[in-house]
């Protein structure tokens, strides 16, 4: 039963987090009989007019369901203000308010503002975890599946479980129930049919065999590609690099002080493969400790920068952001230059 109209929900792990805001929509759904649905970006969005929408009572259902993504970036004390003073009196009210955020954290004050029984970190899942979830994934849906082919899939698939549904639904059409899915298989309907994405356009950035501007010209042919198709959306692709760079920063750190970890360590820290340990081994030998971080603070700016602007100056942010990473090692500043 819903208790409070308010929730915060944080973390990377999108999957889960989406089961978790539709089962709470389902359930107010059940409670009320029907719901005027709202999902807005903090960025796009004022949090007052948020906050009289759900103060003013819907013409046409009994309830409102209104989900406000990037929540990380609501830090103003007038805004905080007028959630909390929402949130105190959301335990009368059929409403609900979902604040969601990529990041680990929002803003304290903002936090306390929503009851600890209604916050939740969605984390990302570990190795072992991410193995099991895609086991029981094609199991459930009348597939096998082998340990080479889930291996493959985790390498070439953003690992949370919203991405790892959208790419791993496509056997379901390609394959007769009870068949048993192989690393030829994943080969075939992932590799050979993959459409450019976030993580080729890393593999082509850190692929030593080329010169920079060779590599940033590959690059920018890459990102023209997906931004003309379904994968187009710049704020996926800047979340794809994150992640790869989070990836090679734990690479890094497995391989500090000279220490060669075992092969348990290498899995469990997400590169099991031949292939994958070779990409980020590649990688560490193009972009330094510090330049990681650096790149990873450039990242979280440029999405920034794209939610606040909107859409006008996608490509342009996109392409310095390429730029800066491959010719200058993710060193930015207010203006760019492209000697």
């Amino acid at each position: 039963m819903i208790e409070t109209g308010i929730y915060l929900f944080t973390g990377p792990e999108a999957g889960e987090k989406n089961d978790a805001i539709n089962s709470i929509r389902d359930e107010s759904k059940k409670k009320n009989g029907s719901l005027d649905e709202y999902r807005y970006f903090a960025a796009d969005v004022r949090v007052a007019d948020v906050i009289a929408q759900l103060q003013n009572e819907s013409l046409f259902s009994s309830a409102l369901f209104i989900v406000l993504r990037n929540a990380e970036i609501i830090k103003t004390k007038a805004e905080i203000e007028l959630i909390s003073g929402w949130a105190k009196q959301a335990g009368n009210s059929s409403n609900i308010l979902i604040l969601v955020s990529d990041e680990m954290s929002v803003d304290k004050k903002l936090e306390s503002a929503v009851p600890a029984g209604h916050r939740k970190i969605f984390w990302e899942m570990f190795e072992n975890r991410k193995e099991q979830w895609l086991v029981s994934y094609f199991k459930k849906n009348g597939f096998g599946i082998n340990a080479d082919a889930v291996s493959q899939i985790l390498e070439m698939v953003e690992n949370n479980t919203e991405s790892l549904k959208s790419e791993c639904s496509r056997f379901f059409y390609c394959f007769e129930p009870g068949h048993q899915i192989t690393a030829a298989d994943v080969d075939k309907i992932l590799a050979h049919n993959r459409e450019e994405s976030a993580f080729t356009l890393f593999e082509s950035m850190c692929d030593r065999a080329k010169r920079k501007n060779e590599r940033f010209e590959t690059a920018v042919a890459i990102l023209n590609k997906i931004r003309l198709s379904r994968e187009s959306n710049a704020v996926s692709v800047i979340a794809g690099l994150t992640y790869c760079f989070r990836q090679l920063r734990n690479w890094n750190a497995l391989f500090s002080g000279g220490v060669k970890p075992t092969d348990a360590q290498l899995k469990a820290g997400g590169f099991s493969s031949k292939k994958n340990q070779e990409l980020y081994r590649q990688a560490s030998g193009v972009w330094s400790n510090g330049s990681v971080a650096s790149i990873i603070s450039l990242l979280a700016a440029t999405d920034m920068s794209i939610r606040q602007e909107g859409s006008a100056f996608e490509d342009t942010r996109l392409v310095m952001l390429l730029h800066s990473i491959i010719n200058k090692d993710g060193i930015y500043c207010s203006e760019y230059s492209y000697d």
